[in-house]
């Protein structure tokens, strides 16, 4: 292989690499977001602070 089908390889594989990167951190951010969202909605849900503190067990 000469070294201007070296360097072609190389900078498609840099390519590929820094592509994938971008990709894995906008879904990375997208799932921080979408965990603050959660966290958000679970604190303003309003429901019976009583629910699931207590459990029935007939044997």
């Amino acid at each position: 292989m000469d070294i201007a089908a070296a360097a072609t390889v190389m900078s498609r594989t840099a390519l590929s690499q820094a592509v994938g990167i971008r990709v894995l951190n906008m879904a990375k951010n997208q799932a921080e977001v979408q965990g603050q969202n959660l966290i958000q909605m679970l604190e303003q849900s309003t429901g019976n602070p009583n629910l699931g503190k207590n459990v029935d067990i007939r044997v």
